[in-house]
């Protein structure tokens, strides 16, 4: 059975996969192909590069599954939520509504658009209610057999955060909490209060929590505690000219984008990232007391808040702990892939997630034939991992750009930009330099999983850089370009034979250093999408102040 997933809404992160006998085959959101961040339109490129991967036919498919629920589900909960007062409305936010559902519902979801792009095709289009193809894709890639599955979103069709129980490859739902009473809503409205975009820079609310102090009290936007925990949908949502307005009547007036932060901003982000942590607290203890289990997945955008994970398994709540590295919608493809393997009563394919790396490759050819259409000089060599450690030792500032690119946000040593951590100076000369972004942002190391306990707390293995764990406070002074300023990191504990290219630099480094530890953060400057092709690559290089690009087998030095 040949099944492709696609994550399509009008509202972000278009995403495809395709899967064959139940085995993932490759990945990709929208926006790496069309550079278009969070690019929500119809995947029509993520398609094709899954079909052209997979050396599959539209004809041959068999299915094609959206991870979202028909578009008359959340048009019509709309108009109930409206109706009850449950959620405020305006003309304005009537109309966007009914505009959204007129457009997928005339499209049908996208079937139509597929078959305008495509052509004609045997498959069945079907829809996957959207929570639950979040729920697949964790519980599916866990590795666990019995588990409790949190996922916890902005919004479904009609749901804000639901609860399920994974056990023996089958998924039995146990309760939903339905749109507006949603913690994502809660943390997107203050991310958007503080200056940023919601629903795509809530890690930098995350980033700057650890600045503040305690003193905000946001109880009457949300009791994190009550069963699970309870949002004022009436104090977040405004209308279209005003979508804060009841955070600014208790509040004060918003912070205008990229104006200076004094210390009541950072002090409301200490607030939001407490209060989201608190509620994800309740939550986790509710997932384990109505399923009985102390494994635990976590899907859905909430789920990328890698601090409040790292605190969840490092409190004893739970023994294990799976996050979706694509935990936002992009990720909702996977598990709408694999849904029908639960239909007439079958199983789930339940595997180990090991890595992300599910996207394209560039093969030397194709790298040296993009340097030579830009005349760019480089070099070629033996061994890339060796030169790129001796480079890091140096203080050099380096692309790395190998091997398949990386599903999900964080770039895990495929489409990588990397830095020596022993530098105290070193994150400030990323963020001012090469990412050009605020100065708070913390960077995340990547250390060979051998020494993981030498340096860090809590945590022994993090392929996915979805968690945070204490350093130990011998080492911070060691790596202090990606400690953050509350002593934690974000880490990515790398495996010789899950990435053995990237392992082999950390250690290469390592041997030059005594620190088998690089910082790494994502191959792209702000506000664009991580690199994909070489050209992308080559375009980003110089565009910013790294100094060396590694690719494939060829070095350029500026």
């Amino acid at each position: 059975m040949i099944s492709l997933g696609i994550n399509y809404s009008q509202m972000h992160d278009s995403s495809a996969c395709i899967v064959r006998d139940g085995e993932l085959l490759f990945a990709v959101a929208e926006e790496r192909l069309s550079r278009v961040k969070h690019d929500s339109s119809f995947p029509a490129l993520a398609i094709r590069a899954c079909l052209d991967f997979a050396g599959v036919r539209p004809d041959e498919l068999d299915l094609i599954c959206q991870g979202w629920s028909p578009p008359r589900v959340g048009f019509l909960h709309d108009l109930r939520c409206y109706a009850s007062g449950r959620q405020p409305v305006d003309s304005r936010a009537l109309l966007n509504s009914t505009r959204h559902f007129v457009s997928m519902w005339h499209q049908r979801s996208g079937e139509n658009r597929f078959r305008q792009l495509f052509g004609a095709t045997k498959a069945r289009f079907r829809f996957v209610d959207h929570h639950l193809a979040h729920a697949i894709s964790a519980y599916a890639f866990s590795g666990f057999d019995d588990a409790a599955v949190l996922v916890l979103d902005g919004r479904g069709s009609w749901e804000a955060s639901s609860l399920w129980h994974g056990r023996t490859g089958t998924l039995k739902h146990v309760w939903t909490v339905p749109w507006p009473n949603s913690l994502g809503l809660f943390y997107a409205q203050f991310t958007q209060y503080l200056g940023f975009q919601p629903y795509s820079d809530e890690w930098k609310v995350m980033g700057l929590a650890p600045y503040g102090e305690p003193g905000v009290n946001l109880r009457d936007f949300i009791i994190p505690d009550d069963n699970p925990y309870r949002v004022s949908a009436r104090l977040l949502i405004g209308h279209d000219s005003a979508p804060i307005a009841g955070i600014e009547r208790l509040l004060g007036a918003k912070r205008v984008p990229e104006s200076n932060l004094d210390a009541r901003h950072k002090n409301i982000a200490f607030a939001v990232q407490d209060s989201c942590e608190e509620a994800m607290f309740t939550l986790t203890r509710a997932a384990v007391a109505n399923t009985g289990c102390r494994n635990l997945c976590l899907a859905g955008g909430v789920a990328l808040n890698s601090k409040a994970n790292g605190k969840i398994l490092a409190s004893g709540l739970v023994d294990r702990l799976f996050v979706q590295p694509a935990s936002g919608d992009d990720g909702a493809c996977l598990g709408a892939a694999l849904a029908p393997y639960l239909d007439a009563g079958r199983k789930l394919p339940v595997r180990k997630m090991r890595h992300a790396y599910l996207g394209s490759e560039s093969p030397d050819a194709e790298i040296g034939k993009a340097l030579g259409t830009y005349k760019v000089r480089a070099e070629r060599v033996a061994d890339p991992a060796k030169t790129a450690a001796e480079m890091l030792a140096e203080g050099k500032i380096l692309g790395w750009f190998q091997g398949r690119m990386e599903f999900g946000p964080r770039a895990l040593g495929s489409r990588s930009i990397l830095a020596d951590p022993r530098d105290p100076e070193m994150n400030v000369k990323v963020n001012n330099a090469v990412k050009f972004r605020e100065w708070w942002r913390p960077f995340a190391p990547s250390l060979v999983v051998e020494v993981a306990g030498e340096y860090l707390e809590s945590v022994t293995e993090s392929p996915f850089m979805i968690l945070t764990a204490q350093v130990k406070p011998e080492k911070r002074g060691v790596i202090p370009a990606v400690t953050h300023v509350d002593g934690s990191a974000r880490p990515q504990t790398v495996e010789r034979e899950v990435n053995p290219l990237y392992w082999r630099l950390i250690r290469e480094f390592g041997d030059r250093t005594g620190v088998p530890v690089v910082m790494n953060t994502s191959f792209n400057l702000r506000g664009e999408p991580i690199v994909c092709t070489p050209t992308d690559a080559i375009r980003t290089f110089f565009s910013s102040g790294m100094d060396v690009l590694v690719m494939g087998s060829f070095v350029v030095e500026k």
